[in-house]
């Protein structure tokens, strides 16, 4: 809320307003209006991918290069309607939806990984039912304790709810990562390391967030609010909340890749496949 109005910055053209001069007049006009420009530039490129997908792509190319292009104009609607209405619950949402954008991205440039259709064509004779099913729900596990930080980070609320979440959801990741990272398959144990790393990071900047967002009596530690030290630490952690949704959301759709190949120790079907509908190789 650094400015009132969108799709100008002070009434000016969104081109055309003295980014620059903000940087150490106004940091926060600096910073959110490099956000808008941000914003556009990933706009511009989803458009540029959605042209190039439609051209040379094959059918599932172009359904998912349409849907990012929809995503991405659905999230800029809604940080603009998150400005005019001036609503936290939409800036909740604009977040949760920027997480779902950036999973899709990440999963489209999988899909479209030269090794793909290798890595699909392998079986898998240690990863079983137990381990499909606990990656497949690990990011709906996710998702909820992401939705639970925005209420935190929004609307100041759900502050046990959010680290019982953080309990939950580093356990069920955790095994999922156990199981993938046991893997034959080099692309579940390559997945295994994304989800691994990015909790890992999620957790230490959980910490950190909560240190820098309500201090730590015990040691003399007293939180300041709106420090710059804060915003920094709590955007980063909103920031690995996105690598690890999309980091499992990855895990989640090799496995059933796999799973549709038959390629999985005692889960085998006959169903068609990305690539039997035209994956690029």
């Amino acid at each position: 809320m650094a400015f009132a109005d969108w799709p100008s910055s002070d009434g000016q053209n969104m081109l055309l307003y003295p980014w620059f001069s903000d940087f150490a007049a106004n940091p926060d006009k600096f910073v959110e209006h490099g956000h808008r420009l941000a914003g556009m530039l990933i706009g511009f490129v989803s458009i540029a991918l959605a042209f190039a997908g439609w051209k040379f792509g094959p059918g599932w190319v172009r359904l998912f290069v349409t849907s990012i292009l929809i995503a991405v104009i659905v999230q800029g609607l809604l940080g603009g309607a998150r400005v005019v209405l001036d609503r936290q619950v939409l800036a909740m949402t604009h977040s949760i939806t920027g997480a779902g954008f950036f999973s899709l991205c990440v999963l489209f440039r999988l899909l479209c990984s030269s090794a793909w259709a290798k890595w699909t064509a392998t079986s898998d004779k240690r990863f079983g039912a137990t381990g499909a099913a606990l990656v497949a729900v690990t990011p709906l596990v996710v998702l909820g304790q992401y939705f639970l930080g925005g209420l935190l980070r929004h609307l100041h609320m759900m502050l046990n709810e959010h680290l019982a979440g953080a309990a939950i959801t580093g356990l069920v990741a955790s095994l999922a990562t156990f199981f993938l990272l046991r893997a034959d398959s080099v692309l579940l144990r390559r997945c295994g390391v994304a989800v691994c790393g990015a909790l890992c990071l999620q957790l230490l900047l959980g910490a950190g967030s909560y240190l820098t967002r309500f201090g730590l009596p015990v040691i003399g530690y007293v939180a300041t609010s709106g420090s710059m030290s804060q915003a920094i630490v709590c955007s980063m952690h909103t920031v690995g909340g996105m690598f690890l949704l999309s980091s499992t959301v990855a895990a989640a759709v090799s496995v059933l890749k796999l799973y549709q190949a038959g390629c999985l120790r005692g889960l085998n079907m006959d169903l068609p496949t990305l690539a039997d509908r035209g994956t690029v190789a």
